[in-house]
């Protein structure tokens, strides 16, 4: 893609910014199509860099040794184009080097962004019409664990929580240490939380999950999730699952398959083992082939396919809320679509604009596998 860009315009100044550029800094130093690499942690810096260039107009790079960054890199907005639903980055970093992952090696040690600038940002959102955040971060679950006030999760919680305007809170991938029946308990009882809830998995099988350096096993995995189905009706659980790790034999991928299908996940995010340069399961011997992967990945989006179906028949004849977020066409009609609080995509009928409005519909029936289609009950 740098390639690319230089080539569709030889004149333009190519910068490969963020996890690529910091981990291989030195070797894009070699390429003469690109001018600028910046690090993460620098990526604030961009327009300064720039007028730098033009000025030398030579090649640098800008990068910091990311592993010592203990400060949290602050990127701030100042206009919307989506006016419904805005992600917001809360923590980056982490500590917990999983044998797969590249990230703490380009993303540094855990760090945390502190709460009244968390506030800030979503206070103007909400000023601009914007009515769900979504809180995110690398290891979101350590959020707080370098702040020195003692806040944790959730504090920032209960902070947007309070912010007016805001009606909705959803929350990033969580891991399934941070779930407890106390942590819970008080999630359910901040009625803007949606229950809907991304619990990173990557595996069944408990022997690949400490091949991977996961921190729990399948029965205590599986302990969470019933702590959650406690307090959340129809409670839509999602997960990522990793196929065809190295080592992972065909007994292990059988494994995986049947807890994803005890577990019932609305959704399965079904990822081949990419290999990462860097990590320990990069070095490890027994790497699978492509064809294995594939095939193995097909049988998890299969499973996924079908546990979806079965959770978005469970809504028919129910009643569930709405956001609106654009217009949409279905057959021959256009509709308003958005995402119920469980993230379930509905589409809603109406001559009225409705958009960025919150509707109370009955669903009546699925179209193209994963559409609620509902029937007016009322608006807010």
């Amino acid at each position: 893609m740098l390639h690319r860009a230089k080539k569709m315009n030889p004149h333009a100044v190519v910068a490969a910014v963020g996890c690529y550029a910091q981990s291989k800094g030195e070797e894009l130093q070699q390429d003469a199509t690109i001018d600028l690499i910046i690090g993460n942690n620098k990526k604030k810096d961009l327009l300064m860099i720039l007028k730098e260039y033009e000025a030398g107009m030579e090649q640098h790079l800008h990068k910091v040794e990311i592993g010592q960054v203990s400060e949290y890199e602050e990127l701030k907005i100042d206009q919307m184009k989506e006016h419904t639903r805005a992600f917001i980055k809360v923590q980056d970093g982490c500590n917990q080097f999983c044998t797969y992952c590249i990230i703490p090696y380009v993303r540094g040690r855990e760090r945390s962004r502190k709460i009244e600038d968390v506030r800030a940002e979503v206070r103007w959102l909400a000023a601009s019409g914007c009515r769900e955040v979504v809180l995110s971060g690398i290891h979101l679950s350590s959020y707080g664990i370098d702040l020195d006030q003692g806040e944790k999760l959730l504090s920032l919680i209960r902070a947007v929580h309070d912010i007016e305007g805001i009606e909705r809170i959803r929350l990033g991938s969580l891991e399934p240490t941070i779930i407890t029946e106390e942590f819970v308990k008080e999630l359910a009882s901040l009625i803007k939380v949606c229950p809907h809830f991304h619990l990173s998995l990557q595996s069944g099988s408990n022997r690949t999950l400490k091949r991977m350096n996961r921190k729990y096993t399948k029965e205590r995995y599986l302990e969470k999730c019933c702590i959650l189905r406690q307090q959340y009706e129809n409670l839509s659980l999602t997960t990522d699952i990793i196929v065809g790790f190295p080592g992972e034999r065909a007994e292990d991928f059988e494994e995986s398959k049947a807890f994803v299908d005890k577990v019932s996940f609305f959704e399965t995010h079904v990822f081949p083992y990419s290999r990462r340069d860097g990590t320990q399961a990069a070095k490890y011997t027994e790497q699978l082939t492509e064809v294995v992967k594939k095939e193995r990945s097909r049988e998890m989006l299969a499973l996924n396919a079908r546990k979806k179906k079965e959770y978005l028949q469970s809504f028919l004849g129910k009643e569930i809320e709405i956001l609106i977020e654009k217009k949409i066409m279905l057959g021959e009609k256009y509709y308003w679509s958005g995402h119920g609080r469980e993230y379930q995509k509905a589409a809603f009928l109406s001559e009225q604009n409705l958009e960025n409005t919150l509707v109370h519909a009955v669903v009546v029936g699925i179209v193209h596998g994963d559409i609620l289609i509902c029937e007016k009950k009322f608006f807010d």
